[in-house]
């Protein structure tokens, strides 16, 4: 549980052209959780233009919504500090930090006192500040790419939302192998996901098991045996992209667990682009990762 000290009152002017709306309807249109709503209000938090305001009556263009969140549930991760920078910052705000994850390190430790991720890296960054890190989504240890931190936790909920809502979209970048040219320029893969029964380490094309993966890809380009992809993630499956090319028969190239013969250095699957929604706002946000030079030799 977090409690008021850990943050600091959000205050919002709502614009010249916002659509008049009752209090409720505002914390829902902002996809404030319930649970937040439910304390905003018995605890009297939310203020329009510094007085109290009752759920039920609107909100006007030019007002100021002040939220001051007495506690909020989101659970607290204590990162072991790493003051290493292996990432760069792509957008940075009061409430969110975007970086570019590189290959190779893993985004979150998965016991008590493990150092070296991304993340103790990240919560000695914003340590600085005087700030927590609060993870919303992971990547692969493999994978690069664009990745979204919390920097306090009145935006925890509402990310949250965002993603399982499908309000914030991932596109990610691949090199697959395609040397007949037959992989079809754009497709849908809708197949679940489990564990891999001979190693727990991998994920498997399961249909009597498996959870619900669903992936879409798009042709960019073609060059010699490779094919280079933009892909959609609808769900958020371990593996999920890896295991979805690897199914269909093109795997992605360096790749050690789904296509362990080719000798590419790295895996070539990148975190290219989030879309999201600004929390407390109707702003929409594109944050892009620069493609990493490994992609280049396979780029037209």
């Amino acid at each position: 549980m977090v409690y008021a000290d850990d943050n600091l009152p959000k205050k919002v002017t709502l614009e010249t052209d916002f659509s008049p709306m009752s209090v409720r309807g505002l914390l829902n249109h902002w996809l404030v959780p319930q649970k937040m709503q439910h304390f905003l209000r018995i605890n009297r938090e939310i203020l329009v233009n510094g007085q109290y305001r009752a759920f039920n009556r609107n909100v006007e263009p030019g007002d100021e919504i002040t939220l001051n969140f007495s506690e909020v549930s989101v659970k607290v991760q204590n990162y072991e500090l790493d003051a290493t920078q292996s990432f760069s910052v792509l957008f940075e705000s009061d409430d969110l930090l975007i970086v570019n994850k590189p290959a190779g390190i893993k985004t979150h430790p998965n016991r008590p006192g493990e150092n070296g991720t991304l993340m103790n890296q990240v919560a000695f960054y914003l340590a600085q500040q005087g700030k927590k890190a609060y993870m919303v989504h992971r990547i692969d240890e493999a994978t690069s790419g664009v990745l979204l931190i919390g920097k306090t936790p009145i935006v925890i909920g509402i990310l949250n939302r965002q993603l399982s809502q499908k309000k914030m979209a991932r596109q990610y970048i691949a090199i697959v192998n395609d040397p007949e040219h037959e992989l079809a320029e754009h497709a849908t893969i809708n197949s679940p996901i489990g564990i891999d029964p001979e190693n727990d380490r991998q994920r498997c094309v399961d249909y009597i098991n498996g959870l619900s993966a669903i992936t879409h890809y798009r042709v960019l380009s073609r060059k010699g045996a490779t094919a280079v992809l933009a892909v959609d993630l609808e769900t958020g499956r371990t593996h999920q992209i890896r295991v979805h090319l690897a199914s269909i028969g093109h795997p992605i190239l360096g790749d050690p667990l789904y296509n362990p013969t080719d000798t590419t250095p790295r895996l070539l699957l990148h975190g290219q682009t989030l879309r999201y929604t600004e929390p407390y706002t109707d702003q929409p946000r594109t944050v892009t990762a620069p493609v990493p030079d490994a992609f280049e030799p396979y780029l037209s």
